[in-house]
């Protein structure tokens, strides 16, 4: 059993021996209602932060201005909170100014409902001045006071509303809803780091459908991932695509991956189609839907996306890389040896197969290239896809050569004979490079 709650009750316990009044806050409390194990603590407390920091030996001061203290106890991490109430914000994030205040007017300036309860793990109550119980009970996602308020002071909220809704399986109460439906355009006013942020945690679970639903519900869509909008009504061949259009399909391939997805698996998958509407053509021929280098625009597509995004580095180029090569599947089996084996050792082979199969199932069902490459995954699995070179540039350079662009051509000419088994030995692929090519 984790010892995270019980040390942050120790830390509660502490602050109240000292004279304050101190509780759990916010997502733990609502976690701990809906029996969830939280994955963190926080604490708010009537001590001011500098107080906070005499009681405890270790603690950082994350936002001392706002009243928050990071204590270290146990080798975890517990933001403690002073009680306070905020001024205005003029940056759509930020209040200009707080004030020390009571748990009331702490509670009554948080987000919803269901975040702004308190919990006193001593006496084991729930302190609730905002009514978040009702809602929890209705499973309703409702903000504090005015909505079109609290998306005002930060219009982050409105990401994290789609979020709470999707991830807790909640409606949104309905004034709610309007002033998200509202002020939608104005996320533009939030960072790209903190937008991204709330979209990982969105796509990454598992309700992640209803996630995309909300956002393009909401009118965040439009402002956030513009490009996803076209696939509506792009349609697609139907003896390939008989589920319909190119937003169904995806919509399909999200609700068929596994609960646990990577950041590169699902923004593929999500990303992987987009270059079809700008692609899109009719065949005069025989009047068959084209969408011919659509897999080499929506790459770039996705990158540009994801850049403007700020995703990691690693991120984008395993995310571009799944959807420039995702219509590479359909030609494994007409493939070389060599040619099949360098394009399975790919680094971020796996997450191009999940795509694949999603991207079958969701449509014409046949899994038959997949099929192909897990049994010749289990065909090479005794020995490594791409084995050691049996020749470097430096043997070339002992048998006279001069280093120069002719080194790839042969060293990439012996790997792939190495690779189709037809040389074998260090000795044969010199002989062999002797045999068939003239040096510089």
């Amino acid at each position: 059993m984790s010892d995270l709650e019980p040390t942050a009750a120790r830390i509660v316990r502490h602050l109240r021996d000292h004279g304050h009044t101190a509780y759990y806050a916010g997502g733990c409390v609502r976690d701990m209602l809906l029996g969830h194990e939280p994955k963190d603590y926080d604490i708010a407390t009537s001590a001011r932060p500098e107080q906070v920091q005499a009681l405890f030996p270790r603690t950082i001061a994350v936002g001392a201005h706002f009243g928050v203290i990071c204590v270290l106890d146990h080798g975890h991490q517990f933001e403690v909170a002073t009680f306070r109430s905020d001024g205005a914000y003029i940056d759509g994030r930020h209040p200009d100014a707080v004030t020390f205040s009571s748990p009331r007017e702490d509670a009554e300036r948080r987000d919803f409902t269901v975040n702004g309860m308190f919990f006193d793990p001593v006496a084991r109550q729930v302190i609730d001045f905002v009514h978040g119980r009702a809602d929890l009970d209705q499973r309703l996602l409702r903000a504090i006071g005015d909505p079109a308020a609290r998306f005002r002071e930060d219009r982050l909220r409105m990401l994290r509303a789609v979020r709470f809704a999707a991830i807790l399986g909640f409606d949104i109460h309905p004034a709610t809803w309007s002033a998200l439906h509202a002020h939608a355009a104005e996320i533009h006013d939030v960072s790209a780091e903190r937008i991204r942020e709330e979209l990982i945690r969105i796509f990454l679970h598992p309700s992640r459908v209803r996630g995309l639903d909300l956002l393009d519900q909401a009118g965040l869509l439009a402002p956030i991932l513009p490009e996803l909008l076209p696939l509506k009504g792009c349609q697609q061949p139907p003896q390939f695509h008989p589920e319909g259009d190119v937003w169904v399909h995806t919509r399909a391939m999200l609700a068929l991956l596994p609960p646990e997805v990577t950041i590169p698996l699902v923004f593929s998958v999500l990303f992987h189609d987009i270059g079809k509407p700008p692609t899109f053509a009719i065949d005069p021929a025989d009047g068959r839907i084209r969408f011919n280098t659509h897999d080499k625009v929506g790459a770039r597509m996705t990158r540009d996306i994801m850049e403007r995004l700020r995703f990691s580095r690693d991120d984008i180029d395993a995310t571009v890389e799944a959807v420039d090569q995702h219509m590479v599947f359909k030609d494994v089996q007409n493939m070389r040896v060599a040619k099949l084996k360098r394009f399975m050792a790919r680094p971020h082979f796996e997450t191009e197969m999940e795509l694949h199969r999603v991207d079958c199932q969701s449509s014409h069902a046949m899994l038959d290239n997949y099929a192909f490459l897990r049994a010749k995954q289990q065909e090479f699995a005794n020995e490594p896809l791409i084995p050691p070179p049996l020749v470097t540039g430096n043997d070339l350079i002992a048998l006279g050569w001069t280093p120069g662009p002719k080194f790839k051509e042969v060293l990439d000419a012996v790997q792939t004979r190495q690779l189709e088994g037809a040389l074998t030995t260090r000795e044969e692929a010199l002989t062999w490079i002797q045999s068939d090519f003239h040096s510089q």
